[in-house]
């Protein structure tokens, strides 16, 4: 078993202190850091508990000046080690730290007293019931142990108390995607860019292909190599500190707060609405200062830091646009801080990518939905009219409650209603407007429908980003059906159009004429006496009242059969001449239907001057 934890508390209380002293690693690297007994950056370090479970500590600074890099420490954990000294009590980062624990969701850890043996035994007392108060106060009921690093002492009951820990934190989910924020990156001469982080979920091997997120640059890496704890590994699961050799990848490509995920496992955006709830700091915020964040302010989600616009949308939301995108599921939970009075918000992501606020009064709207949605599924339905389960996917969504499966598409039972009716209306009106049409074609039927922008786009065909096929085609056939429209050769039409109207007399007569001499074809000239354009021959050869050949031959629809009756009694094989006799015809009408019968198949050519009838 392997966790990650993560340690909390104000400056100077020996955080880093206590980390060295139960893995005998020092997690200060940095010579800065040593000389002036500061945690600047990140340090890491791990060891084995006595129930033989491995755990590593990611050791954050203290102090309020780093408090971004305190936030990316504090991200991917699932618990934390919340230190506070002895001989000092609870301090103004000892409040930040809580609240950034508060904001994140976590709920379990192990409340340490330090340096206790610079502290009288009450005073040690009174500092662990003020600690106790304080956490507590913000829903964590942690177990207590009093140590000191210097001496020893309580150490080992220290070491228990983290084998228990570990054992009641939830088991991580090794089959979920990847997504590991990178805290540090640097060059290895041979080898090349190493990242490192905390692999919360999900499992890394060698050789997997990977997307590589930072800033506005995204690209697909493959990593090399992989080392947890100094050792090198093939397979590292979760939760674990790994390092991450990527090939062919430049540093300051993988610099931190950039993120590696599985490909197209997560929705990348800059725009997400969010819940949120102001987390008290203890630095004085009155509550109606905490409640509304400022337009301009940080967004804290794994080890990355964005500068964000913060547009309310009503009680309890907001809509976030980031400078850049990142990798999203719903129900991911952030930090947002405004950097000038230190003000923290817990965030929980609603959806992804939403669609623009346009009209007046769309924000409150939109807070309505948002408050009201059945499921985060439903909601991105409903707003959206229709959504690709591949989208779902990425958004870390299951199918939807509620909707309707056209084609592979999930869509809104109302939107699907309203167009339903919008496309008989406008089928209809075209049908009205032009008797003999074959109908609306597929793709502007698809434009009569007034989609939304995002399903807009592939009215035309083609396909949406990972290989989403369009929409139009499938909803366009799929209301048909349920509106009493019909679908063929590619157009639309109602299911009851099929008279001529104006020409229905001039086709009767042309039927008339073709019973009496079944092969002897009007001229053209005489069809356009009749008034017999290309429109209405091709809408009375769609209802089958007459057969359409070549050069505007028309002929009954049984004169095929016919035909066949007369050239099969004719000594085989056949010439055109002789043909030409038995059907009573002229070479005009001839030549066109014995193409037409070759093309069928009841006829074949022996050569260059012969047919046969095929039996």
């Amino acid at each position: 078993m392997k966790r990650v934890l993560a340690t909390a508390g104000h400056v100077d209380h020996g955080k880093s202190t206590l980390v060295r002293a139960l893995t005998d690693r020092d997690p200060d690297r940095l010579g800065e850091e040593k000389s002036r007994g500061l945690t600047i950056e990140l340090g890491f370090a791990w060891t084995k508990l006595p129930s033989g479970a491995d755990v590593a500590f990611v050791d954050v600074p203290g102090h309020q000046r780093f408090i971004a890099t305190t936030l990316s420490g504090l991200g991917p954990s699932a618990a934390v080690v919340f230190v506070v000294a002895a001989d000092q009590g609870w301090q103004a980062q000892s409040s930040e730290h809580l609240a950034a624990v508060r904001a994140l969701g976590i709920r379990d850890g192990v409340l340490v007293l330090t340096r206790c043996d610079l502290a009288d035994p009450a005073r040690a007392d009174a500092v662990r019931e003020e600690a106790s108060r304080h956490l507590a106060g913000a829903g964590l009921s942690l177990p207590v142990c009093p140590v000191s690093a210097v001496t020893g002492e309580g150490l080992d009951e220290l070491r228990e108390a983290l084998d228990d820990l570990v054992t009641r934190m939830p088991a991580p989910d090794a089959d979920a995607p990847v997504r590991l924020w990178c805290d540090r990156s640097f060059t290895i001469s041979g080898a090349g860019t190493v990242v490192t982080g905390t692999l919360g979920a999900g499992t890394l091997r060698t050789g997997d292909h990977l997307t590589l997120l930072s800033g506005e640059r995204s690209r697909e890496v493959v990593v090399r190599g992989l080392q947890s704890e100094d050792l090198p590994h093939d397979v590292v699961g979760p939760v674990s500190r790994v390092a991450v050799n990527l090939r062919r990848t430049e540093t300051d490509l993988a610099a931190r707060s950039s993120v590696l995920f599985t490909p197209g496992a997560y929705a990348e955006a800059q725009v997400v609405d969010v819940a949120l709830e102001p987390v008290d700091t203890g630095l004085g915020h009155s509550r109606q200062e905490r409640a509304t964040p400022p337009v301009e302010a940080i967004l804290h989600v794994g080890t990355a830091a964005q500068p964000t616009h913060v547009r309310p949308l009503g009680s309890g939301y907001a809509r976030l646009t980031l400078s850049t995108p990142l990798p999203w599921h719903v129900g991911d939970r952030t930090i947002l801080r405004d950097p000038g009075d230190r003000r923290l918000w817990s965030l929980t992501v609603v959806d992804v990518d939403p669609l623009p606020l346009r009209r007046r009064g769309a924000a409150g709207r939109r807070a309505q939905e948002l408050d009201g949605a059945d499921s985060p599924a439903d909601l991105r339905l409903r707003s959206r009219a229709a959504d690709h389960p591949t989208v779902l996917t990425q958004l870390g969504l299951p199918a939807p409650t509620s909707g309707v499966r056209v084609g592979q598409w999930w869509v809104d039972e109302a939107a699907l209603n309203d167009w339903g009716d919008l496309l008989t209306e406008r089928v209809r009106a075209h049908h009205q407007a032009n008797p003999l049409s074959q109908g609306v074609p597929l793709a502007e039927a698809g434009r009569l429908l007034d989609l939304p922008d995002h399903l807009r786009v592939t009215a035309d065909g083609g396909t949406l980003q990972h290989g989403i096929p369009p929409l139009t085609a499938d909803l366009v056939r799929h209301l048909a059906d349920a509106a009493r429209l019909v679908v063929a050769d590619g157009r639309v039409r109602p299911a009851d159009a099929g008279g001529l109207g104006a020409a229905e007399t001039a086709v009767a007569e042309v039927e008339r004429r073709l019973r009496a001499a079944p092969f002897d074809a009007p001229e053209r000239d005489d069809l356009t006496a009749f008034g017999l354009g290309p429109t209405e021959l091709a809408a009375a050869a769609r209802i089958g009242r007459l057969l359409r050949l070549a050069d505007d031959i028309v002929l009954l629809p049984d004169a095929p059969a016919l035909a066949m009756r007369r050239l099969a009694a004719l000594e085989q094989p056949f010439t055109l001449s002789a043909a030409r006799q038995a059907l009573g015809t002229t070479r005009r009408v001839a030549v066109p239907l014995l193409e037409h019968l070759d093309a069928r198949g009841w006829t074949r050519r022996v050569d260059g001057q012969l047919r046969q009838v095929v039996r």
